[in-house]
């Protein structure tokens, strides 16, 4: 079984696992993908309410050429256009005929329209 921690909407906390920085309110650590411990009496989380964005994709080196190098970077606006943040997913290198893939996701977790519809939207 895993747990929540409660606090404010958008408090965050560092991933024991991995250092990551993740929502307070996550029981399972959306970089790492490990449990976190369960504290009893604290309320469980729902699993996401719905994903808004999903993209799927890939590129590959062409047959012949010199090495690529590349950097996947994911910045996030506000309705203003202000960048709120910016983070380097990863960097790497391709070599010719070599392939990489990607998947980007945005989950929301809306504990309000859970419980408006009776469970997940």
């Amino acid at each position: 079984m895993t747990s929540a921690r409660q606090g404010a909407a958008g408090a965050t906390r560092v991933c024991p696992h991995c250092r990551q920085v993740i929502l307070e309110s996550a029981s399972v650590c959306p970089a790492c993908r490990h449990h976190l411990r369960f504290n009893p009496g604290e309320k469980e989380r729902a699993p996401a309410t719905f994903s808004p964005l999903r993209v799927v994709g890939s590129f590959r080196h062409p047959r012949n050429g010199e090495a690529w190098e590349y950097s996947i970077v994911v910045t996030i606006l506000d309705e203003s256009g202000a960048e709120v943040a910016r983070h380097v997913a990863g960097v790497g290198v391709m070599r010719a005929s070599e392939r990489r893939s990607f998947s980007v996701a945005v989950d929301v977790f809306a504990p309000d329209l859970e419980q408006e519809v009776g469970g997940p939207v």
